[in-house]
């Protein structure tokens, strides 16, 4: 299957409504904020997203159709018997790969198997026996950028108690009460960009379809999301705007195609033209 065959460019408005859409953990779970107070959800959040919403697709048969690398704990796929990502490169790949040739050829079997490999991309750098070590870089095609608030957040902090605990106290009894917070975000509009570069694919063999699989699931990036954080409702994607560019080299650059979205605070936009450019634009799920 031939690769990439256009140059895309993208980008999402996504409206939180109180929740935390992304917890900074060296700040307490704070949602993150920039210094001028605007929420951020990092690149590597929204990422995330994709590929627990690409693990869950399946095929008439109730089959998984695409393998994913980087899994989190808490949505492993179930006969994964692999505990790191180590494990699963030398387990999928093997373990003796040290010259340029093998290294080569373990970078396009990996592509070739995971999805989120060829998309977006791995340092493959793990620590070897005597010393040794393993460093295959891999650049992906897809870039996404972190998503920011149109206008600066209002976080509020709530103090809760843990009434359950996990120790038992003197005599037998039940431990004391510990408080703790919990975080939010009132309300804040967030958008975020990426582009698909068609010269990188053809490192990776990322397709047309694989682009189509991204589209499709970022209408429901927070679908099967749920947390204490992220009540079901909470966060929601209002609208996906996706510019093919019709050729690889692409009409005009990332940057000034971006620009051509301007998003109030209430999540209604407006775009503006481009020659020879058209977006396509889809409302959320």
């Amino acid at each position: 299957m031939s690769t990439l065959s256009q140059k895309i460019d993208f980008a999402i408005i996504i409206r939180v409504k109180n929740a935390n859409p992304n917890g900074d953990p060296l700040n307490g779970n704070r949602p993150r904020t920039d210094l001028d107070g605007h929420g951020e959800m990092t690149d590597v959040c929204l990422k995330r997203k994709i590929r627990d919403r690409i693990m869950e697709l399946k095929d008439d048969q109730g089959n998984y159709k695409y393998d994913i690398f980087v899994q989190s704990d808490d949505r492993k796929r179930e006969g994964d018997v692999y505990n790191s990502l180590k494990a699963r490169f030398e387990g999928v790949i093997g373990k003796n790969i040290k010259d340029i040739k093998s290294k080569d050829e373990a970078s396009k079997k990996a592509c070739k198997r995971w999805f989120d490999v060829r998309a977006f991309g791995q340092l493959f750098a793990f620590d070897g026996d005597e010393g040794s070590g393993l460093s295959i870089p891999i650049r992906g095609p897809v870039s996404i950028q972190s998503a920011f608030s149109i206008m600066p957040v209002n976080v509020t902090s709530t103090q809760i108690t843990k009434s359950v605990s996990g120790n038992e106290g003197k005599n037998g009894k039940r431990s004391s009460d510990t408080m703790g917070m919990k975080h939010r975000v009132d309300y804040g509009i967030y958008v975020t960009y990426g582009s698909m570069n068609p010269q990188l694919s053809e490192r990776t063999g990322f397709t047309d379809d694989d682009a189509e699989v991204i589209k499709s699931v970022l209408l429901k990036l927070f679908e099967n999301d749920v947390s204490s954080a992220r009540p079901d409702g909470s966060m929601e994607v209002l609208a996906r705007f996706w510019w093919p560019h019709g050729c690889k080299a692409g009409k005009h650059s990332s940057a000034k195609v971006h620009r051509t979205l301007h998003v109030n605070d209430d999540g209604t936009y407006w775009l503006d033209k481009l020659e020879n450019l058209d977006p396509k634009v889809d409302v959320g799920f």
